[in-house]
Formats: structure tokens, sequence, C-alpha cells
């Protein structure tokens, strides 16, 4: 039987019943192309329907259906490949595409039941299927499939150890979770707190908590105009969807800004709503250690301001605490230009308590110089709320000699983004001792009242465990992060790299490592696949091309890019091939954009996709999937790529 008899017998098995009425409209063409499992974009095949409507009536023969499918299926590239393996550009006998999946592919010492296997679940024409052959339509549909995405399918549950202590973890963290737009104005969103973060497997949720009207603290900015959310209501809302995606700890980070009455009430939800998730009370066996993500699995923390010890914490247990206050003093240098900016946002007056030093200019080693004031708090925590702080206390950093000497272990800092990256560029091998023993968790500035976000990397560069960003803002910082925590099946809880958990390292980002395991990662950017238009174009074009990045230690961070293919969107090739040499692959993470080329304007962003360096499958012919500006998937809108690399 020749390939062209059994290829139309098949088809028309399929198609003939849906055109025994004649012709067929878009909508009928759609549906048709579903039975052969064919995914499509609705804007290409609205366009392509029109190309093969020589009538221009608004409706196919089957012949002008066919051309249809051949153009969306019967991709040159992937036939390229096919006709380089199939005997007789036919069919792939399971010889063949045992030589293809080790020549290509790199699946070495496979049994022989690997390529029968995949011609069982991937040929569609039964009568190939049955002679253990696999025609061109089974090999497209093996090539497309999530077999051959470049994320590599062993990376897609939980495979770290998790029974490390918490401080050896990349934790998932968002700051001001129930903000759905900016910081000043912008409306909070009980949706906020699961879309754009649990669900995403977030596991540390800051929650500004303030006063409200008849004893019920809110959640909203304080100082803005941003909306009110009833503190109970997003408790209710954490404790539903806090373990769907992820089986690990969930961290609430509590901005407290409540009298200790309705702290106390506070206390009271948390327990009520959350019941036995909430953990209330030291673990046996973590007396005097952190305790790992596997022993607090479905458990709710709370970081807070705590007074007094673990212990002490302990043996109030089952006491009445009611009406009970801690107090303690608190001070902090407070960056004028931040105040300012928050009393402008706020139109409020805010009075600063001087403490006995006079306003100072204060200048860092790096020659930069800030306007600073001491301001004395006086913190009032209330006992049944601080005795629910475990092993989570949030403890205010004053510097690294302090920490070595007397901060316990069940004691975080949260440092603002500037101030961190100054102690990064300034003393990063102490910065890097510090994470290696406490949970550091980084969050964005003040002045970013439009709910932009910083580059992450640089503090995971340093082992900072909770690096903060606003969830609810795309863009390039958070693909990184929700790149990053594809690792380790989207736990939220990534292991990380030996060099930033030993206590005794050497390691700095801005130097390449003495006992470094480079990788030399060579790709191949052949084509794309149903890329989304350009929103400029009134068909289905964009002149398109692909950057891709390299982050990680600086030395590693690169940008190279194709070509621009013009007014093809549809099915753009590029073969070009681009060769990076990473010297630090445990921290690296790929990113792939695509754009939409503009002489006048900057490029018009088509799609991303960012995964760690490590997730990549074995080399070979693979597929990158593209995600929009806000995270949705754009399948069927992939890149088809060839990668190789040497470890």
């Amino acid at each position: 039987l020749t390939s062209f008899f059994v290829f139309h017998t098949w088809f028309l098995s399929i198609v003939r019943e849906d055109f025994r009425g004649g012709k067929i409209n878009l909508e009928k063409a759609l549906k048709l192309l579903e039975k052969f499992n064919i995914q499509c974009n609705y804007t290409h095949v609205k366009y392509i329907f029109k190309d093969n409507d020589r009538l221009k009536q608004g409706r196919i023969t089957i012949e002008e259906f066919r051309s249809i499918y051949r153009n969306i299926v019967h991709r040159e590239e992937i036939m390229e490949i096919f006709n380089a393996y199939a005997e007789n550009r036919k069919f792939l006998f399971e010889k063949n595409l045992d030589d293809f999946l080790t020549r290509e592919q790199y699946i070495f010492n496979m049994s022989k039941s690997i390529a029968s296997e995949i011609i069982q679940k991937y040929e569609p024409i039964e009568e190939v299927k049955q002679a253990s052959q696999m025609s061109f339509e089974g090999f497209s549909r093996f090539l497309c499939s999530s077999e051959c995405l470049l994320f590599s399918k062993e990376f897609n549950n939980v495979y770290q150890d998790m029974h490390h202590p918490l401080s050896d973890y990349f934790i998932s963290s968002s700051h001001n979770t129930y903000l759905i737009s900016d910081q000043l104005v912008g409306p909070s969103d009980i949706w906020g707190y699961f879309a754009s973060a649990l669900v995403k497997g977030c596991r540390c949720l800051e929650i500004d908590c303030w006063d409200g009207s008849q004893n019920e603290p809110v959640v909203y900015h304080g100082y803005t105009l941003t909306s009110k959310l009833l503190f109970k209501t997003v408790i209710q809302a954490i404790h539903k969807y806090a373990f769907i995606t992820s089986d690990y700890p969930v961290v609430l980070s509590l901005e407290n800004h409540c009298s200790p009455p309705q702290q106390e009430v506070i206390a009271d939800i948390l327990h009520s709503v959350l019941g036995d998730a909430l953990l209330s009370d030291i673990l046996d066996d973590f007396l005097d250690k952190l305790p790992s993500p596997e022993a607090l699995k479905f458990k709710i923390l709370v970081r807070n301001k705590k007074i007094g010890t673990l212990i002490e914490t302990h043996s109030r247990k089952g006491l009445d605490k009611h009406g009970k206050i801690g107090e303690f003093e608190e001070y902090e240098d407070i960056d004028q230009e931040e105040e300012v900016h928050k009393a402008k946002s706020s139109r409020l007056l805010i009075t600063l308590t001087d403490s006995p030093e006079k306003e100072t200019e204060s200048k860092t080693s790096a020659g930069l110089a800030f306007f600073r004031k001491k301001k004395t708090l006086k913190v009032k925590v209330a006992l049944a709320l601080s005795d629910l702080v475990i092993y989570t206390k949030a403890e205010k950093f004053r510097d690294f000699n302090y920490s070595r000497e007397y901060q316990k272990f069940y004691e975080s800092n949260s440092i603002e983004e500037s101030t961190a990256r100054k102690l990064s560029k300034l003393k990063a091998h102490d910065f890097i001792l510090h994470t290696t023993k406490f949970i550091t968790r980084i969050y964005p500035k003040a002045l970013r009242a439009d709910s932009s976000n910083f580059n992450p990397q640089e503090f995971w560069n340093i082992g900072c465990q909770m690096v903060a960003l606003n969830f609810q803002t795309p863009g390039m910082p958070m693909d990184i992060q929700n790149g990053k925590f594809l690792d380790n099946g989207g736990s939220g809880y990534i292991l990380k790299p030996r060099f930033l958990r030993d206590t005794e390292t050497e390691f700095n980002p801005q130097k390449t490592p003495e006992d470094s395991k480079p990788v030399t990662l060579t790709i191949k950017v052949i084509s794309g696949i149903q890329l989304p238009p350009s929103i400029h174009s009134s068909s289905n074009k964009a002149d398109t091309l692909v950057i891709i990045e390299i982050f990680g230690v600086p030395n590693d961070q690169v940008k190279q890019q194709t070509h621009v293919v013009k007014k093809n969107a549809f099915s753009p090739r590029w073969n070009e091939t681009f060769t990076f040499i990473i010297q630090v692959p445990e921290l690296a993470l790929i990113r792939f954009v695509v754009e939409s080329q503009n002489i006048i304007a900057e490029n018009e962003f088509l799609g991303q996709y960012t995964l760690p360096l490590l997730c990549m499958g074995k080399a070979g012919y693979r597929r990158v999937p593209l995600f929009s500006k806000s995270g949705e998937d754009l399948e069927p809108a992939s890149l088809f790529v060839y990668v190789w690399y040497i470890r």
C-alpha cells in the first residue's frame, strides 16, 4: 500500500460524514479539526480558511478542507526529519524510530518496547499501527506531544529531598497578594489570594492587617485608597485554597498594624478558621532547629512580631491569654525619601518620634548618600497572637555581625530590596552565610507604587529564601518567578544548591567558583508554530523574532536573538543556532521571548517561556510552549527547537 492511499482512506473515513450535506463553513471546519485532535488558533484557521475558499462563499469543499489540514499539520521542517528516517519516505518501522530516538533524542539503552509504545500511543491510522509502523501523521503528533516538551516531565513531580530545614529552600513568596493593580488606589480582591498566588504554588503570603469597624480587622494597603477586605474572609479563602497545588507549608506574613484587642480577634480567627492546619506549638523533634517542609506538610504558619522565646510560648499552652499584652521598643532607620512618598500617597502627615540621635546624612562605602532618621517604635503584641508565631518570628535586621551573635534559629528578617542590593554588593559573602542559617525575605521598595517588580534572580543568587514579588503584575520578573518554581513539581519549595546551604561556603556570585561544572548549551531555533498574530495586523501576520535570555549569576547573564521573519506568525522559520557557556548552571534560568518587530516603537511582546536550565530534558528536538504576558497558556503557539549540551 502506498502512503498516499493509506492517508487518503483514513482521512476520508473521518471527514466523509461531515461533507455528506455538501460544503462546510468555518465553525464546522474547526470542529472537524478537533476530530483529528489538532489544536488550532482560531485567527490562523480563519485566514487559512479564507485563503482556501476559492469561491469566497464562506463554505469549502472536502478538497479545500484537505488543503487546510495539510497546511496546519504537514509542516515542512517536520517532514524533512521524517523523510530522513522513513523507509522510502513512506513509513517509519520500529527500527527507524529506534534510530531517530537514539541519534536525535538521545534516548539510549532502550527496551524494545519504547518505539512500540510510541507507535501505539501516537499513530492515528489503525492499519499502520497494526503493522507496527508510524506514518507522518503519527510522527508529527509525537513531536508535538508533551513527551517532547523542553521541560522534562521528571521535574513535574516533587523529587527533591524535603527533609532539610526550611532555610535550605527557595520559597515562592508574594507581596501585597490581595491587590490586583497598583499600591495606591487599586482594588483589593479575594481572588488575588488564590488565582495569582496559592494556585500558582505560592507558599508565603503577605497580609496587611489594620483595625476595622465593629472589632473586625481588615486587610488593605495602609495609608492608601485601596479597598478593604475582612481579615476573616481572607483567611477563609486561604484555608480553602492553601493546599490545592502543593502539600507543603504556607506562611502568612502579617504586616500587623492592629491594636492589641483586634490582634486578639486575629488570633481567634486563625484558630477558628484554620483549625488543625494552624501550627500553634513547637514540634517535638524541632525544639532547637527549623523543621522541614515534610514535617510541616498541610500546616499554615504565622509570621509576626513575637514576645518571649519558643519555650515560654510552649509553657503557656492552654492558658487564658485574653487581655495580656507584651511590649518592646524597636529602633529603625527610616529612609526619608520613602517616608515622604508614603505621606504624599496617603495624604496623611507622618509624625516620627525622634530618638536622641539627630537627623544625619549617612554614606555607604559605595558612596551612595541617604538622609535617614532614627525612629523609635513601641510595639505592642497581644500574647494570643504572639504565641501563634512558632518558627517564623519576624525580627528586624540590624547587621550580619549582630545576627551571627544574637539571632535565634526561628527568627527571620525582611529586608527592602534597595538595602538588600547594597548589602549584596558590599558584603555578598556575609549575606550568603546569613541565608544559610536564617530565612530572609526580600520585598519591593515603597517607591514601587505601581506594583512593579525587581528581578528576583539577584537575590536568589545570594540564597535569599523568600523573594516576594507583586504576583498581580505581569512582566519579566514574574516570568522568571513562574519559571523557577516550575521545578520540584511546582510545590513552591526548591532545595537551594549545596553551595548556598553550606555554612562554610566560599561562594560569591560575582566570581566563577573554582569547582564550577559549566554547561555548554547550544540551541537551534528552527521554527514557530501558530504564534499569536500582531495586534497591529489586520490578518494573522507578525514580523517575528525570538530572543533567548540566560538569567543567573552576573557572568552567565546574556541575551541573543534571531533575525526577523516578515509577515509570518503562522509558521516562521529561523534555523539559527546559538551557543551559551554557563558557569553556574544550578542557578541559571533560560527564557524564550517571541516578539513582533516594531520599527517606530518598542517591539510587541507575543509570548514567552522560562524554565530552569537543569530542568531541560534530554538533547534533541523539543517543543517550547508559550505563555501570554499575564501567564495564560497560548497553546498551540510554541517554538520548535533542537537542543544539545555538554555537561
